[in-house]
């Protein structure tokens, strides 16, 4: 997940608000501006009298020369470190992502926002955004913002449909009005998850509702930021989850209500290459999973044959971090 600070130097009250405006994940300024910041907005501040010290939690690196970057990595280890350099586009940033140092870029234009986080494909996480103006902060913050991650989303054949019985389902109720081809990705293991479409469809039972995913049961996992998975039954108002559409551009969403209710669930399961995958949702019409170009198909109506679109991975995950280890799920 990208975080963006923003560096507001001298201090500038229009700077802060178009900040806050534009989804910053928090704020430099100079000493003793901290209070005037989070009279504005609730925010992270970096600053002497800030949650976060320069100097202290964050400290700031000018890399001259590659004989920096072990002295970087070992920084990185316990302080967040903004890297500074003269011509530090490429070279630098492409040898510390490839050590895995985590470092913060501070780039000047949504030009150098850019570039820092798409080094390497995989990019830096975090930049610290010192813009010369409101206007070249207001136009990064909105393009940045609107850029989607992307997962990558394969096909599977489904080959079977039964009812298992009752069970607790969880509807997730996100703060994001989603569209035609947007969903959550739910399963029954981690390494396997279905495109589940958002009821933003309409239909003679009940109206759209396009907040909602009627995701699966408790145990199912769905995706969330930083690369991680989630037990719907772990999910609570204010919590990040994945939202991706059937070209795998995958946002940020929050929770803003999970529903549990008992509900007649359906076990479906699909070949993908040479293995079977299963997911188990609710029996009804309004739940829908996602073919491959973007159409929801309600599970009801799903026969064998019907390809349907779903990510999966090799390896494995413990606490929801992904792992390099063989472990069986079935």
């Amino acid at each position: 997940m990208r975080k963006i600070w923003v560096k507001v130097d001298p201090y500038d009250k229009k700077m802060v608000t178009t900040a806050l405006e534009g989804g910053a994940d928090g704020i430099m300024v100079p000493p003793g501006y901290s209070e005037k910041v989070k009279e504005l907005g609730r925010v992270e501040t970096i600053a002497e009298d800030g949650d976060l010290k320069p100097g202290e939690d964050v400290v700031f690196f000018t890399i001259t020369s590659g004989e920096d970057e072990e002295e970087i990595v070992r920084l990185t280890q316990n302080k967040q470190v903004v890297l500074e350099c003269s011509d530090w586009t490429i070279i630098p940033l492409e040898n510390l992502i490839a050590k895995r140092a985590n470092v913060i870029a501070q780039v000047r234009s949504l030009e150098e926002a850019e570039t820092a986080f798409g080094i390497l494909e995989k990019g830096v996480s975090h930049i610290l955004l010192h813009p010369a103006d409101v206007m070249e902060l207001k136009k990064t913050l909105t393009v940045l913002r609107s850029k989607h991650d992307k997962t990558a989303l394969d096909t599977a054949e489904i080959v079977e449909i039964r009812p298992v019985g009752m069970g607790d389902r969880v509807c997730v109720d996100t703060c994001t009005s989603m569209v035609e081809g947007e969903g959550m990705l739910i399963g029954n293991t981690s390494s396997a998850l279905f495109l589940v479409h958002s009821e933003s469809v309409s239909n003679p039972y009940v109206s759209p509702r396009p907040f909602r995913v009627n995701a699966g049961p408790v145990h199912a996992y769905t995706r969330v930021p930083g690369g991680k998975t989630r037990y719907l039954s772990e999910l609570s108002a204010g919590d990040p989850v994945h939202i991706t559409d059937f070209k795998g551009n995958t946002t940020v969403g929050i929770v803003g209500r999970v529903k549990v209710e008992k509900r007649p669930l359906m076990l479906v399961t699909a070949a993908y290459g040479d293995k079977q995958i299963t997911t188990i949702l609710q029996n009804a019409e309004t739940i829908r999973l996602t073919d491959p170009k973007g159409n929801p198909v309600s599970v009801v109506n799903l026969k064998p044959g019907d390809k349907v679109l779903v990510a999966c991975e090799e390896g494995g995950r413990h606490f929801g971090h992904k792992i390099e280890e063989t472990i069986t799920e079935k």
